[in-house]
């Protein structure tokens, strides 16, 4: 049984990446799992991904591009004010403006960027770059 799943998800990816896999499963799939590999999608991280259902939780069909650096999960799950973000993006990201925090916010998952601009708090998920 998997305590954290979208934490074995990002080390599978990101192990698949350094090795230069084009493509990898990832199994079980949830719904948070879903909302952060479409952030990443969107900022260009990785591929397209689709949802394969095997009865057993679901399995993401992930295309990898090749553009991840680094990226992991935050644990614990900090809380953060809407002005707090950059304390965590000093921690997490190697410069400013270069890669993104995924947070957990009462709108909806999205980057901190996005977080900042509509001046939403919210739980950190994870980092990537």
């Amino acid at each position: 049984m998997l305590n954290d799943p979208l934490a074995a998800a990002l080390c599978k990816i990101l192990n698949a990446e350094k090795v230069g896999k084009r493509e990898v499963l990832i199994k079980p799939a949830s719904a948070i799992m879903k909302k952060v590999l479409t952030i990443m999608n969107e900022q260009n991280l990785v591929g397209g991904f689709e949802l394969v259902e095997d009865g057993k939780g679901g399995i993401i069909k992930l295309n990898l591009l090749g553009n991840i650096n680094k990226c992991g999960v935050i644990k614990p799950r900090f809380s953060t004010k809407k002005l707090g973000y950059e304390k965590w993006e000093k921690r997490y990201l190697p410069a400013k403006d270069f890669g993104i925090i995924i947070v957990s916010t009462p709108k909806g998952v999205m980057t901190h960027i996005e977080a900042k601009e509509k001046g939403f708090g919210g739980k950190l998920l994870a980092y990537c770059y």
